[in-house]
């Protein structure tokens, strides 16, 4: 179950007993060494069923470990306008691979979810960025971290905010 509060006309935000809690899930794990904050997206179909499903994978991979979620954001789409609002939330997690390795991992769990891409900013099951890795900076082709214009996303600082 979802308690819902419009923050104005165009903005929502969800809390549940898994998103939006102020507690963090798990302890820190010495073998899982990096922080990673990954921003996660969509808007076709049951969003925030398949968010809830998609901890369920995370719960279930070694590899990595839910540290924190934030709340999740109904906000209006950017770029390609005519698509259906999306649904945001922050997810932090400690991990053991290293953050090109992170990445394929993330684009498994994108393609597990029926996750395609058409065109840019087009609708989607799923989205998976990686905003923050400890406190890397990486520019390369296929990964930048921080992750390019996450300050200026209404989508990323207000989930981000209600970790704190």
């Amino acid at each position: 179950m979802y308690l819902k509060r419009k923050l104005n006309i165009n903005l929502s935000i969800f809390k549940s007993l898994r998103f939006g809690q102020k507690k963090t899930f798990a302890k820190k794990s010495k073998k899982l060494r990096y922080k990673a904050t990954v921003g996660i997206g969509g808007n076709i179909g049951d969003v925030k069923r398949r968010f809830e499903h998609l901890l369920v994978e995370l719960k279930r991979d070694k590899r990595v470990e839910l540290l924190q979620t934030s709340l999740i954001l109904k906000n209006p789409p950017f770029g390609f306008m005519k698509q259906d609002d999306f649904f945001n939330s922050i997810l932090v997690l400690q991990t053991s691979l290293q953050p090109m390795a992170f990445l394929s991992f993330l684009m498994r769990l994108e393609n597990k979810f029926a996750r395609r891409r058409s065109f840019a900013n087009a609708p989607r099951t799923l989205d998976l960025d990686i905003i923050f890795f400890d406190n890397r900076v990486i520019k390369t082709n296929t990964l930048t971290i921080p992750h390019k214009h996450w300050f200026k996303r209404e989508s990323v600082v207000i989930p981000l905010e209600s970790m704190k």
